[in-house]
């Protein structure tokens, strides 16, 4: 029973990987859009490069929720009920986006097509910045007493800690989306796009470094420094080094690679901090949910082990071949421009 518990904490970490990889660009791409596209045609331009994606983007998360639902029960529940409402305007913000990326291209109305840019750049801000506060408060701990329950209010969410961490995962997805956009984009997004890439990577170095020293500061585990962990987040910062060299020699498509591995190896340090628990409580460290006491039972573990492995192959083929196929730079031209 303790592997796989184990194996699906492990698998829900590579589902929020594949998010926060994936989404990560497009959330980007989206606090990018009101100030890097001056007018129509170019914000149009702006938004092709994920309007193919995007949606596809979001299933890690659908996924990611129903395996922590299906293999942590009560991990869920203690959840989505003490983070109801952070949770909630995520949902509002990632509902607000979708709604803006389906309709702006339905009428030629300027202030429209203006409003709606305007929805895309608060529905990408707040998840990108809401992600942060949620993980980081998993790392510091939260109140739950002893039956499994949140007892802090929303204003515990809003700490110090949980805030840098909000910071942390925007700059880290205008960084990437900035990033992408130099590779998806030709003149005149591209040249923009490379002067923010090379602005902002500095301020996401220095913000991230602080995260990470906060996390073993502001934590139960500066007495407990695990190998794993230590090593993971020392992996972010690397990579995240190794981008910005990249970013200065003009080497865009490693440099994207870089900043991918940097928000793997975030997500990657948060999980590693957490196991075995899978949520921290503030009050006592023995009412934290661990694998062992929020999982299923074997047969349900069992079940989703053998679905898993016959269809998540399945979908990362599909979503490789997609990107694949629509590999090209978006351009200026009017053909081009659906959005």
């Amino acid at each position: 029973m303790e592997f796989l518990p184990t194996l699906w904490f492990v698998l829900i970490a590579v589902l929020y990987i594949g998010y926060f990889v994936l989404e990560g660009f497009d959330l980007g791409v989206g606090i990018l859009l009101p100030f890097l596209g001056k007018d129509d045609p170019q914000r149009r331009m702006i938004i092709n490069t994920i309007g193919p994606h995007w949606d596809g983007n979001e299933v890690w998360l659908i996924t990611a929720g129903g395996a922590t639902f299906a293999a942590f029960p009560q991990w869920y529940a203690t959840l989505f009920s003490g983070f109801y409402l952070p949770l909630f305007l995520l949902l509002v913000g990632l509902v607000i986006r979708g709604a803006a990326l389906e309709f702006r291209s339905k009428d030629d109305n300027p202030l429209w097509r203006k409003s709606w840019d305007w929805a895309i750049f608060i529905g990408s801000l707040l998840p990108a910045f809401l992600w942060g506060v949620a993980f980081a408060n998993f790392v510091r701990g939260v109140p739950i007493d002893a039956s499994m329950q949140y007892v802090g209010g929303f204003w515990n969410l809003l700490n110090p800690f949980a805030l840098l961490g909000g910071v942390a995962t925007v700059l880290g997805f205008i960084l990437h989306g900035a990033i992408f956009l130099s590779l998806r984009t030709t003149d005149p997004i591209m040249t923009p796009a490379r002067r923010v890439a090379k602005a902002l990577w500095l301020p996401t170095a220095v913000v991230m470094a602080s995260y990470g020293a906060a996390t073993i500061v502001f934590t139960d585990h500066l007495g407990s420094l695990g190998f794993i962990p230590v090593v993971v987040s020392v992996l972010m910062l690397v990579t995240l080094v190794a981008g910005g060299l990249l970013i200065r020699q003009g080497r865009w498509g490693w440099s994207f690679a870089s900043t991918a591995l940097s928000l793997l190896f975030l997500v990657g340090s948060i999980f590693s901090w957490l196991y075995p628990r899978v949520m921290v409580s503030s009050l006592d460290p023995s009412f934290s949910l661990t694998i062992q006491n929020a999982s299923s039972g074997e047969m349900t573990l069992h079940v989703m082990t053998i679905v898993a492995a016959v269809l998540v192959p399945i979908v990362l083929a599909y979503q490789a071949w997609s990107y694949w196929v629509l590999r090209k730079r978006v351009t200026g031209e009017p053909e081009s421009l659906h959005y």
